[in-house]
């Protein structure tokens, strides 16, 4: 690397919104207490349940969010260092 090239920032906006994405889902399920009940219920399912089985399909939508990301993130870093 010249010394004229800048080096780019470790942390940027997008690798901290990638970070929530995955975090997020490990939050919300070891908070326990937040969820462990029975009302209200969904077409007859506890709440203890259903919140569950809604963190699958919500962790698979914010991973794809977090790999979209990181993608572009590695893409624009990629062609950055070649300039």
């Amino acid at each position: 690397m010249s010394q004229t090239q800048e080096r780019q920032p470790t942390v940027t906006p997008v690798r901290v919104v990638v970070a929530l994405c995955l975090i997020a889902p490990f939050v919300a399920m070891l908070w326990v207490s937040s969820y462990a009940k029975v009302e209200p219920t969904f077409i007859g399912i506890p709440f203890f349940y259903w919140y569950q089985m809604a963190w699958v399909v919500i962790s698979t939508a914010l991973t794809m969010v977090a790999y979209t990301l990181w993608q572009r993130d590695q893409r624009s870093r990629k062609g950055g260092a070649s300039k």
